[in-house]
């Protein structure tokens, strides 16, 4: 036994019971003993494992409202030829699994083990299923798989569970490649179900990290798990760029393949997998930078945190003082220890001939040279390209306006939004320019080509010359309207209602 390194052998104790103890509710399913009405035994293990793929199929299809009834109505279908048992039965045994694996007191389930690691008993304490709802009018308790309950449902499968959006990502691209669509898109609600676990771990972990170091130990596990997570997460991120491109050349195949075909069915499908892969990939880049955030912010914090910790618990008496005085220490030695608590010598002194010497050039707050001159428009600046983009922007809306106003008399900004998202024109709806223009509209109301010529401003005019030109003898009239139109996450804007008007040459 003298070759045996048994710290080594035992290290990682408890992280291997926490492992074990997943499977500690079903082994208790298992100890218990019911019949069924034909006296035949009832295996209540497999029944529990049934009851967690329920709840993880219910988790992937966001259903929230997933109770007793409607996991005994799931049992009775798929046991319901092998177990003889009315409906009231199999919602005992429903009643009876759900209590198992979540506690009528609410409290997590403890399992208790002795860590030979440490040599002291230890507690493990974990939730397989946690309340989701409840609906007052029915007196209904609906439940969800929490985080241990996934790790479980996870653990009866080949695989750990730090890769397992790796592992679907993989096999996403294998399904796209065999045209198994359907599934491809049950393996993108899966990747969804991962990143949330995930994020639910970050949030946990970034209080672990405000609450638990006390020592440049656990600052180093930290730091070495967070830069673990970042480069996973990192990997993951590339995958799902590869995967992005992947489905683009997908659709576009699948596209060609079905555009002369009856049956659209599997554009359809493409179509979905490419808008559900682009919201578990926006998902997973929140959670890439929240992770650089833990990296940076949050470790230095705790990093910070740590040293005035130090600070507060320093005593100058007890840590110097008595060292200097107890214990003889040659003279050389005692500079070195009184050193860090001196301060730096210092001569406020200056001489004359700084006035004459060199000036600091002046610095922005970017660390950047700052020029004092004017900025001038030349024409390869970043402005004249943004006028000349605002420019020809205008010019596209009026022509739009001014079409939809011969079709219908009048229109309303409301109905000429709702118009630009029916022809897939909607990116002008993300522009502040595009806001702009109906606030100009507003304002400048009623508005004729004649106006063009009274403009004071030269840059002004230039760049609403085009505009004005497709008026020609017509005049527009804008009258605000009473409703608010909210657009999206970024712009609403006040419903206005354009309209032809009389021209009037006498405008001063």
């Amino acid at each position: 036994m003298d070759y045996l390194d048994i710290g080594q052998v035992i290290s990682g104790f408890r992280e291997r019971m926490t492992k074990l103890a997943l499977f500690d509710p079903l082994y208790e399913l298992q100890r218990k003993r019911q019949t069924d009405r034909q006296n035949k035994p009832i295996d209540f293990m497999e029944l529990g494992l049934l009851t967690l793929l329920y709840f993880f199929e219910q988790k992937l299809m966001r259903n929230n409202k997933a109770g007793v009834k409607d996991l005994a109505e799931f049992l009775l279908k798929v046991t319901g030829v092998f177990i003889d048992l009315d409906e009231a039965g199999f919602e005992d045994l429903a009643r009876q699994i759900t209590q198992v694996f979540r506690p009528t007191t609410g409290k997590k389930r403890d399992f208790t083990f002795m860590n030979w690691e440490s040599g002291q008993k230890e507690h493990i304490y974990i939730s397989i299923l946690k309340a989701n709802a409840f609906d007052l009018k029915t007196n209904t308790q609906y439940y969800t798989l929490d985080e241990d309950g996934l790790e479980l449902i996870f653990a009866t499968k080949e695989f750990y569970t730090e890769f397992q959006l790796s592992i679907h990502q993989l096999v996403l691209r294998k399904q796209l490649e065999k045209g198994e669509f359907e599934g491809a898109l049950r393996q993108i609600n899966e990747m969804r179900i991962d990143v949330e676990a995930l994020q639910e771990r970050m949030v946990k972990l970034e209080h672990e990290l405000k609450r638990n170091i006390v020592s440049e130990e656990t600052f180093g596990r930290y730091k070495g798990l967070l830069e673990d997570i970042y480069v996973r997460l990192q990997m993951e991120n590339d995958e799902f760029e590869e995967l992005r491109q992947f489905v683009k050349e997908t659709k576009d195949r699948v596209h060609a393949q079905t555009v002369r075909q009856v049956d659209q069915r599997p554009y359809e499908l493409i179509l979905r997998i490419s808008n559900e892969l682009e919201k578990v990939h926006g998902e997973h880049s929140v959670l890439f930078h929240q992770s650089m955030v833990l990296k940076s912010h949050a470790l230095g914090a705790a990093q910070e945190s740590l040293y005035y910790t130090g600070l507060d618990s320093f005593n100058w008496d007890q840590d110097i003082a008595s060292l200097i005085f107890s214990t003889p220490l040659p003279l050389e030695t005692m500079k070195g220890v009184i050193a860090p608590f001196l301060p730096i010598q210092e001569t406020k002194m200056w001489s004359l001939l700084t006035v004459w010497s060199e000036q600091n050039l002046l610095e922005d707050s970017t660390g950047q040279e700052r020029d004092d001159t004017f900025l001038e428009i030349g024409g390869d600046s970043d402005e004249y390209r943004y006028q000349t983009m605002q420019k020809k922007l205008y010019k596209h809306l009026m022509e739009l306006l001014l079409q939809m106003m011969e079709e219908q008399g009048q229109v309303e900004v409301k109905l000429f939004i709702a118009w630009l998202e029916m022809n897939e024109d909607t990116r002008l709806l993300s522009e502040r320019a595009f806001y702009d223009f109906w606030i100009y509209l507003h304002q400048r109301s009623p508005l004729q080509s004649v106006d063009m010529d009274q403009q004071h401003n030269e840059e002004q005019a230039t760049l609403l010359e085009d505009m004005y030109a497709l008026l020609g003898s017509r005049c527009l009239v804008v009258i605000e309207q009473g409703d608010i139109i909210q657009v999206n996450d970024r712009f609403s804007i006040q419903n206005m209602l354009i309209s032809w008007g009389e021209q009037d040459d006498n405008r001063t």
